[in-house]
C-alpha cells in the first residue's frame, strides 16, 4: 500500500493565493550579487546572507534599505520579478498581490510608472500566476510622501494597481496623520491596507480599520493581546495577513509577548482560527526570511493547524483577495475542484 501523502504534498496540489508579499524582500542573495555587479559593486552571497541574518525589526529595516539600494533601473525590477515568479509558479501560487515600495522609489527619484511597466512586461512571461500590484508608502516618511504614493497608485489603476498600503515603522507616526492619503485612495476606488499590530499595540489595528478604512491588516498579531479586538475582528471579517516566519525573524512576536525571544509554538495563528478570525498566510519578505508561502503552510502545520484548517486558510486567501467578483469566483471554483481531487475536505 502506498504511503499516505504528506501535508506538504497535499498542499502543493492546492492552488494558492499570496496576499502579503514584498517584491523587494524576495531578492535571493545570488540575485543581490548580480544586481550589485550591474552597478559596479562586488558582493558575495555569504555577505548578503549576513545582512539578512535574524535580528530585530530595526535591523530588518536597515537590511531592506540596503538591498533596495541596488534597484536603480526598470530592468532591475524586471529581473527580480522574473525570479520571484519562477518561485511562485513552482509553489502553485496562481494569484499574487505583490507589494511595491513606491515610497522608496520616489525617495530615490525613480519613476514608478516606468518600473511598473517593466514589471508588467516581465510578469507576462508567467501566465500561470495572475499578478496584481499594491503601492506601498513608508510610514516614517510622513503624510506628504504617503499622498504622493497614493496619487501614483490612482494614476496607474488601469495598469494593474489595485491597492494603496502603508508599511514601515508603525510606531513612528499616528494613523490620524494619514487620513487624507487614505481618503484620497478610497475616492480613487483603490483598496486599502495597513501594516498594523506587527510591532505596534492592538490600538494600531483598530485605528487602521476605523480611521483609515483598512480592508485587510498586514500582520495584526497584536490582536492576541485584546479579547475585545479579537471579537471585533471576528465580527467584521477584516482579514489578517499573517506571516509567522517574519514575526519570528524580526522579533515582532517576542515584542508582542513581552519576552526576549519567542518560539513558533507561541504564535497566535491557532488562537486566531479558534476565535473565528479571517486569516490568510503570507511570506512577507521570503528571501530575507528564508521562507516561501509553502513554507509558511508547513510551519502552520507544525504549530497545530490541521489539514482542514490549512485548507480553510488557503481558501480564505482567495476570498479576501482584491479581485472583482467574477475573477474571484473563477479562482475559487478552481481551488475547490483541486481540493476535492486531492481528497481534501
Amino acid at each position: 500500500m502506498p504511503a499516505a501523502p504528506t501535508i506538504s504534498t497535499l498542499l502543493t496540489a492546492l492552488p494558492k493565493a499570496e496576499l502579503h508579499l514584498h517584491l523587494e524582500g524576495s531578492i535571493e542573495p545570488a540575485t543581490v550579487v548580480e544586481l550589485a555587479a550591474r552597478h559596479g559593486v562586488s558582493l558575495t552571497a555569504p555577505e548578503v546572507a549576513a545582512r539578512y541574518a535574524p535580528g530585530d525589526f530595526a535591523q530588518f529595516i536597515e537590511a531592506f534599505k540596503w538591498v533596495t539600494s541596488f534597484l536603480r533601473e526598470p530592468a532591475d525590477y524586471a529581473l527580480i520579478l522574473e525570479r520571484l515568479a519562477e518561485s511562485l509558479v513552482h509553489q502553485n501560487v496562481v494569484y499574487a498581490e505583490i507589494t511595491l515600495s513606491v515610497g522608496v522609489m520616489l525617495l530615490r527619484k525613480q519613476d514608478p510608472a516606468a518600473n511598473l511597466a517593466a514589471l508588467r512586461q516581465a510578469a507576462r512571461k508567467f501566465p500561470a500566476v495572475r499578478v496584481a500590484w499594491i503601492f506601498d508608502c513608508v510610514r516614517q516618511f510622513g503624510p506628504a510622501a504617503a499622498m504622493q504614493v497614493a496619487e501614483h497608485a490612482a494614476a496607474l489603476r488601469t495598469e494593474g494597481v489595485i491597492a494603496f498600503g502603508m508599511g514601515g515603522d508603525e510606531r513612528s507616526l499616528p494613523a490620524t496623520e494619514f487620513r487624507t492619503a487614505y481618503d484620497f485612495a478610497a475616492s480613487a476606488r483603490l483598496h486599502r491596507l495597513v501594516h498594523a499590530g506587527e510591532t505596534g499595540d492592538p490600538a494600531a489595528i483598530s485605528d487602521a480599520i476605523e480611521l483609515l478604512g483598512a480592508e485587510r491588516i498586514g500582520h495584526g498579531i497584536a490582536a492576541m493581546r485584546s479579547e475585545r479586538l479579537m471579537n471585533s475582528l471576528a465580527e467584521s471579517g477584516v482579514c489578517l495577513e499573517v506571516c509567522p516566519t517574519s514575526n519570528l525573524r524580526t522579533g515582532a512576536l517576542a515584542r508582542q509577548r513581552g519576552t526576549p525571544s519567542a518560539t513558533e509554538s507561541e504564535h497566535p495563528l491557532p488562537l486566531f482560527l479558534r476565535r473565528g478570525l479571517r486569516v490568510a498566510l503570507g511570506s512577507d519578505d521570503p528571501a530575507m526570511f528564508e521562507t516561501t508561502l509553502s513554507g509558511e503552510y508547513e510551519l502552520a502545520s507544525r504549530i497545530g493547524l490541521s489539514t482542514t484548517d490549512l485548507v480553510h486558510v488557503a481558501r480564505t486567501g482567495f476570498e479576501c483577495a482584491f479581485l472583482d467578483a467574477s475573477e474571484k469566483q473563477h479562482l475559487l471554483a478552481i481551488f475547490d475542484s483541486k481540493r476535492k481531487s486531492a481528497g481534501l475536505i
